[in-house]
């Protein structure tokens, strides 16, 4: 997972004045989570309600995940509840960054255009899409009231897209994998033919305000690696990896101190923050930059255990893009997980995901949960590729170019490379909402 981040909405109006009107503003706050800033500014105040959050009525029915449960949608996002009425606009989108500050305005039709999938295989593994598909509609269901970041319709509701059609199209894809794999057969998902029929295709057109000829998407890949290190400081393993104290996190001291202020030893013996966080484990340092760059880590232990580690909490202080690694200030600070993770608002809420069908974006712009099909072309025959927004990352504050696709779990970089050598640098890129 890249790195991650996260912000708290807050709603001001009750339930019932929500089920009467549409909401026409917001309260920001900061998530405690990253410890990020309050909204300021009078341009945050002008930016269109309907890009914040959801429109709130009775007159969408959003389905049930396709599964038995006794589970139901919190009230925030109850079937009688969501509805997002937002219609096509051709007014621009107000683009956000980290810190939900204004940073620019973008019109959907110079990003978006209706289309179909090319005549070719939809290239996934169904058996790893289907749980990463479970989880992020899952999130929706248990977090939407702690996170309603996720119900931001984003730009997509230029195109009268709302989190109701999300939730819908998510829904529907669950129900046909789980019939598919059930009835031992190639999903239908894997048919263009299907994909039209039962699909807006919606074509996804780059925008790079610093490369305004870039029409293609950058696709990046990330990955977890798998790193030799100990439970105990040696010679060779000797840069640790801290969590935070669950009774200490909440005074922020944290926030205080850069990357290179850990690395000097503040939390070791005799430094000035001694006894505040826990060492997890102790990596080299090449083992600690791909740790913090990458989001998780699987560490084979001198003793010949192995464990998943995932960035928990940050300082606070921003990535600064095309700044090398070792001179980044910002600092994570990790807890043992069971598996990949993905977003979440918090490290016990994060999504579970899978290599290959998982792409890293802008949640808070482009939005959660969207399903995305990759187009490119090798050895002169067309490619499709779907997966799902299940992540995001430093890279994506704000990104309206660029997707991070999940790789795999590699031994070094060497292995990495390789692999991604054979995925295309740049793509075309659709989104796919059900009709």
């Amino acid at each position: 997972m890249p790195i991650q981040f996260s912000h708290k909405f807050c709603y001001t109006a009750s339930i019932t004045t929500l089920l009467l009107t549409s909401l026409t503003g917001c309260h920001l706050h900061s998530r405690s989570l990253l410890n990020l800033s309050k909204v300021e500014g009078s341009k945050n105040q002008q930016l269109a309600p309907q890009f914040l959050n959801s429109n709130i009525s009775s007159s969408i029915n959003i389905p049930a995940i396709p599964q038995p449960t006794t589970n139901t949608l919190n009230p925030l996002t109850s079937q009688q509840n969501i509805s997002q009425q937002v219609k096509p606009q051709s007014a621009s989108y107000p683009v956000i960054d980290e810190w939900k500050k204004y940073k620019y305005s973008v019109s959907g039709n110079q990003v978006f255009n209706a289309a179909k999938l090319p005549t070719a295989k939809v290239n996934f593994n169904q058996a790893d899409l289907l749980p990463v598909l479970v989880n992020t509609r899952k999130y929706f269901q248990d977090y939407s009231q702690a996170d309603p970041d996720i119900l931001r319709p984003g730009i997509l509701a230029t195109q009268g897209v709302t989190v109701a059609d999300i939730l819908k199209t998510l829904d529907f894809m669950i129900t046909v994998l789980k019939e598919d794999i059930a009835n031992k057969q190639t999903t239908r998902l894997q048919d263009p033919n299907f994909i039209n029929t039962n699909f807006r295709v919606i074509k996804w057109t780059a925008h790079n305000p610093e490369k305004p000829k870039q029409k293609q998407l950058r696709l990046t890949k990330y990955a977890v690696f798998t790193h030799p290190g100990s439970r105990k400081k040696t010679s060779t393993y000797n840069i640790p990896i801290y969590a935070l104290k669950d009774n200490l996190a909440g005074d922020k001291f944290y926030t205080k101190y850069t990357k290179q202020d850990v690395l000097s030893g503040i939390y070791e013996p005799n430094g000035k923050e001694f006894g505040k966080v826990e060492p997890l484990a102790y990596l080299t340092r090449n083992g600690l930059e791909e740790a913090l760059m990458q989001g998780t880590i699987l560490i084979n232990f001198t003793d010949g255990s192995k464990t998943f580690f995932n960035v928990d909490r940050n300082n606070g202080i921003s990535y600064i893009r095309g700044l090398k690694p070792t001179a980044q200030k910002r600092y994570w600070y990790f807890k043992q997980v069971d598996n990949i993770k993905g977003y979440g608002y918090k490290i016990d809420a994060k999504i579970s995901i899978k290599p290959g069908v998982t792409f890293a974006g802008d949640v808070l712009n482009i939005g959660l949960g969207r399903l995305i099909v990759l187009e490119h072309s090798k050895g002169g025959r067309k490619q499709l590729q779907m997966g799902v927004m299940a992540d995001t990352g430093g890279a994506f504050l704000p990104n309206l170019y660029q997707l991070d696709f999940l790789a795999g779990i590699f031994r070094n970089q060497q292995d990495f490379r390789q692999h991604i050598g054979q995925l295309p640098e740049y793509t075309t890129a659709y989104f796919l909402v059900k009709k």
